[in-house]
């Protein structure tokens, strides 16, 4: 498998999750569906301390953790609710990072933005489709980590959100070994187009809000053009 087939497995499995979430599920469960898929797609392991779906929902989707830490609550899902999903197949040592944010209301998944009916969950997928449109819209291979970490920061300040990562940072590089990522923060001059391919997932909420949002994606350069993976 390339690239593009392991991070089209957490594509497949996001979408699949989304068809069987629902009220009364355990976030035990929606784990289990959701690495339980990945394998059966081809996922060899689970790259991230062996954690194939991070997932929060309610009152926990603002926690940032590492996955050294992180432990699946049993907690059940609402009839309206918020949950994040972030998933890390891999297969032969090849990557797939892909992360949303699924909204539940009156008890099914509205799986389009402009149809939900909460005006802050609303408001924060909106942010994220944003970010993720700056993103493209501002690096060119010349572009370092620290200048995207400082521009995409100060549009999140700037539009009365905080990042909520507990490192600080905005992404990383793709690699073979976590401990060889190098990251989208400051210090960092590398330049993005040094890397073969990197995620932008950021981790927002406004202050002293009980939700948080994600959003995940691959990129890289084709010629002098970011492309999503």
């Amino acid at each position: 498998m390339d690239y593009r087939n392991v991070q089209n497995i957490a594509k497949e499995t996001m979408s699949y999750i989304k068809t069987v979430i629902a009220p009364e599920m355990k976030l035990t469960d929606v784990r289990k569906l959701c690495e339980d898929k990945m394998i059966a797609l081809g996922a060899d392991s689970f790259w991230y301390w062996d954690i194939g779906a991070f997932v929060f929902s309610g009152d926990e989707t603002p926690v940032s953790v590492s996955g050294r830490e992180y432990i699946t609550s049993d907690r059940l899902i609402g009839f309206n609710d918020i949950i994040t999903i972030d998933l890390s197949p891999q297969n032969n040592n090849i990557w797939g990072d892909y992360a949303r944010t699924i909204i539940i209301e009156n008890g099914f998944v509205t799986d389009q933005i402009s149809d939900i009916k909460n005006d802050e969950w609303r408001s924060g997928l909106l942010m994220e489709e944003r970010l993720h449109k700056e993103l493209i819209d501002f690096v060119t291979p010349q572009t370092s980590f620290e200048e995207l970490y400082y521009h995409i920061n100060d549009l999140i300040v700037r539009d009365g959100y905080v990042n909520l990562d507990f490192m600080g940072n905005l992404g990383h590089s793709i690699v073979k070994d976590k401990n060889e990522r190098v990251y989208i923060e400051k210090g960092n001059k590398m330049r993005l187009s040094e890397v073969d391919y990197f995620t932008f997932e950021p981790h927002i909420s406004i202050p002293n809000s009980k939700y948080g949002y994600k959003k995940e994606n691959i990129y890289y350069f084709s010629g002098n053009k970011l492309i999503e993976l």
